[in-house]
């Protein structure tokens, strides 16, 4: 691949370090994320093979023990001060139990480099988990002083379901930006996101970006449409591969395809990142 094709593309969303295998669904233990890359060298590689001018960079996750992804923090951080093309990602967690480890993850957050805070519900929580609500505030409130954007992941049903994170945006997102990872999640969290939600949030004033990962066919191209008809929104979508759960050539092709080589490509592929990570 040359990088001649993919001058100046930013990636809003992708993953570093190695998990360890796991069995899944009851099946025997693998590491099915086989492009996960365990050291920066090997990121900065990438980065360079694809011709990707900058990244956000988040710890690795999936499996259920959310130890190895706060323990991948400090590799982030290094990373983005090591590569002026990285920003970081700080791992943090909704979850009670994991209190303490996101209390430490919040003391990153204003280390040179990081962009960031993702948290998940994959593992736990609920939005509108009491228990969670602690935590939720100390992460939205750290977000808030140092001008950090959250990462939260999306997809279709349970504590994941937009109709679910959504709420993480009607609480917060009037001062903080909130990043919807995955365009809702699913067909679903497509239909509800696009078609519902995120026209009427961007109205609102809210702060709300997502970005077009794992996301179907169709999807993409029905919100380049949206976005047209409403005639706002082209500020707030951002191109993310996602590596290594997702796949870079595939999640630039689709994208790509979508938007044409006009402004909104320009802005999906490089300026909203530029103007999200202050990088002008």
């Amino acid at each position: 691949m040359t990088t001649g094709a993919r001058q100046r593309v930013h990636d809003a969303h992708r993953h570093l370090g190695v998990l360890p295998a796991f069995p899944f669904y009851g099946g025997p233990p693998v590491n099915p994320d086989t492009t996960a890359r365990a050291t920066i060298a090997e990121l900065r590689a990438d980065l360079d093979a694809e011709g990707t001018e900058f990244a956000l960079v988040i710890p690795n996750y999936g499996v259920p023990d959310p130890t190895a992804s706060f323990a991948l923090n400090e590799l982030v951080v290094e990373a983005a001060q090591t590569d002026e093309r990285i920003r970081a990602g700080l791992w943090t967690s909704p979850r009670p139990q994991d209190a303490v480890a996101t209390e430490k993850a919040l003391a990153l957050a204003g280390e040179r480099g990081v962009s960031a805070l993702k948290l998940s519900f994959l593992l736990g929580g609920r939005a509108t988990d009491d228990d969670c609500r602690p935590q939720l505030d100390a992460i939205f409130a750290a977000a808030r002083e140092h001008d950090l954007v959250v990462h939260v992941h999306t997809s279709p049903g349970a504590a994941s379901d937009v109709d679910e994170v959504g709420q993480l945006v009607d609480r917060y997102a009037d001062d903080v930006a909130v990043h919807l990872v995955h365009m809702g999640g699913g067909m679903s969290g497509h239909i509800k996101l696009i078609g519902q939600k995120f026209f009427a949030w961007v109205a609102a004033g809210k702060r709300v970006y997502t970005d077009t990962s794992w996301a179907i066919g169709f999807a993409p191209r029905w919100f380049a449409a949206e976005i047209d008809r409403h005639g706002i929104g082209h500020d707030r979508v951002l191109f993310a591969s996602d590596q290594p759960w997702g796949d870079f050539e595939g999640e630039h092709a689709r994208l790509a395809a979508a938007t044409g080589d006009g402004e909104l490509a320009d802005l999906v592929f490089r300026r909203n990142f530029e103007q999200l990570h202050r990088l002008t």
